[in-house]
C-alpha cells in the first residue's frame, strides 16, 4: 500500500494542486460582490415587505461598504495568525451564514445578515491579492485579471436576475437573495480540500508587523487612487439612472445603460492587468483610462443626449480598468505576500470608507443644488485627482520609503 503513494508523481501532485487553488480563487472572487449587488434592485420589495425606513433600507447597501472599512485592516493579521487558506475558509462560511441571515424576513436579521456578509467579503478582498503575489509570482497579471473579470461579471449577472428570481412564487426576494449562498459552499469545499493539501503559512514579515506600510507615500498614493475609483464605482451605480433620466431618458433605458456600463468594464478588467503585469512603469495605462473616465463626465455635463451612450462606455472602459489597476498595485509595488496583504488592508480600509461617502455627498449636493452639474463637476474634479494619485502609483518601485527615495 505505501508504494502505491509513492509512485504518485511529484510533478502532477504539484499541478494538481495548482488548478484547484486557481478553482478555488475564482470561487472566492464571484463571491466578493454578488452577495452586494444582488440586494440592490430589491430594495423596493424588500422595504414594503418589512416594513423598514428608506434609512435602514440604503444601510443595506451602505452597511457593507463600512465593514469593509472596518474589517480590511484586522484581514491580514487573520492570516498571519491562522494561514491564508484557513482565513478564506472562514470567510466563506461567514458568508453563507450572512447570507442565510439576512434572508429570514426581519429588519434585525436583515442588518446582522448584512454586517456578516459585509465582514466576510472584506476579508477576501484583502487575501485575494496575497495569495496571488504568494503563489503566482510569474503570472500576477493573468491571475488578477482572472479574478477581477469572474467578480465583475458575476456582480453584474446578480444584479440582473435579482428580480426574475423573486418573482418566482417559491423563492421571492428572500430565496433570491438565499440563492447565492450556494457559491460560498461551494467555495467553502474546495477550500477545505485546499486546507488539507497544503500547511498554512503563517510567518510574519517586518513590514506587515511594524506598521511601516503606513509610513510609505507609495501606499498612501495607491490607498487614495484605490478610494477615489471606488467613490466613482460606487457614484455611478447609485445616481447615472437618475442622472440620464433628468435629461429625458426613461427609467427603463436608463437602468439599461447602468447594465452596458458594468459589462463594457468586464474585458477591460481582465485586458489591464496583463497589460500592467509586463511593464515596470504603468503611468499610460492610468493616463488613459483617467482620460476615458474624464471625457465621459464632460460629456454628461454637456448634456448631448444622443451620445449619451458613448458617455456611459467611456466611464465603463475606465471604471473597469481603475478597479484592476488598483488591484494589481498590491501585489506589482510589495516584494512578499504579507506586504501585499498589509498594502491591501490599508487601501480597501481607508479606500472603501472614502467610497461610502460618495453616493452621499453627490446626492446631498444634487438636493441643495436641484440639479445634476455640480455633481458632475465634483466628478470631473475626482477624476483628475484620481490621475495624479494614480501616476504616483503607478511609478515603479515598493511601498518602502527607502526604496521610494533611491528612484
Amino acid at each position: 500500500m505505501a508504494s502505491s503513494y509513492t509512485s504518485i508523481d511529484p510533478d502532477q501532485q504539484q499541478e494538481t494542486r495548482k488548478w484547484l487553488l486557481f478553482v478555488g480563487i475564482i470561487l472566492v472572487a464571484v463571491n466578493l460582490r454578488a452577495g452586494i449587488t444582488s440586494v440592490g434592485p430589491l430594495i423596493g420589495i424588500i422595504r414594503d415587505d418589512t416594513g423598514i425606513s428608506n434609512a435602514l433600507a440604503g444601510m443595506l447597501t451602505t452597511l457593507p461598504l463600512l465593514a469593509f472599512a472596518i474589517l480590511s485592516p484586522i484581514a491580514p493579521g487573520l492570516a498571519r495568525r491562522f494561514g491564508i487558506e484557513s482565513a478564506l475558509l472562514l470567510s466563506m462560511m461567514v458568508l453563507t451564514v450572512g447570507i442565510w441571515v439576512r434572508s429570514i424576513s426581519s429588519p434585525w436579521t436583515l442588518m446582522l445578515g448584512t454586517a456578516l456578509l459585509g465582514m466576510a467579503i472584506a476579508v477576501g478582498n484583502v487575501l485575494l491579492p496575497s495569495l496571488i503575489k504568494r503563489d503566482f509570482p510569474r503570472s500576477i497579471g493573468l491571475m488578477t485579471g482572472t479574478y477581477s473579470m469572474s467578480m465583475n461579471m458575476l456582480a453584474a449577472i446578480a444584479s440582473g436576475i435579482s428580480i426574475p428570481l423573486a418573482s418566482q412564487p417559491k423563492l421571492g426576494w428572500q430565496g433570491s437573495l438565499a440563492v447565492w449562498s450556494a457559491l460560498s459552499v461551494l467555495a467553502s469545499i474546495v477550500w477545505i480540500m485546499q486546507r488539507r493539501g497544503r500547511a498554512s503559512i503563517s510567518k510574519v514579515s517586518s513590514v506587515s508587523k511594524g506598521g511601516s506600510v503606513m509610513k510609505s507615500k507609495k501606499a498612501w498614493q495607491i490607498t487614495l487612487f484605490m478610494g477615489l475609483q471606488s467613490f466613482t464605482f460606487y457614484v455611478n451605480i447609485s445616481w447615472l439612472p437618475e442622472i440620464l433620466h433628468s435629461q429625458g431618458m426613461d427609467y427603463t433605458a436608463a437602468g439599461w445603460m447602468l447594465s452596458i456600463l458594468q459589462f463594457v468594464s468586464l474585458p477591460f478588467s481582465f485586458i489591464i492587468p496583463v497589460l500592467a503585469g509586463r511593464r515596470p512603469n504603468q503611468r499610460l495605462l492610468v493616463l488613459v483610462s483617467a482620460a476615458c473616465m474624464f471625457a465621459g463626465y464632460v460629456g454628461l455635463l454637456s448634456g448631448i443626449q444622443s451620445m449619451n451612450l458613448l458617455w456611459v462606455i467611456l466611464i465603463g472602459i475606465s471604471g473597469g480598468a481603475n478597479f484592476s489597476l488598483s488591484l494589481m498595485f498590491f501585489t506589482l509595488r510589495t516584494r512578499t505576500a504579507h506586504e501585499a496583504a498589509a498594502l491591501s488592508g490599508m487601501a480597501q480600509s481607508l479606500g472603501y470608507l472614502l467610497a461610502a461617502v460618495g453616493p452621499m455627498l453627490i446626492g446631498y449636493m444634487h438636493d441643495f443644488t436641484h440639479g445634476w452639474s455640480v455633481p458632475l463637476m465634483i466628478l470631473t474634479g475626482i477624476v483628475i485627482m484620481l490621475f495624479i494619485f494614480g501616476f504616483g502609483a503607478a511609478k515603479p518601485g515598493y511601498i518602502s520609503a527607502a526604496t521610494e527615495k533611491s528612484e
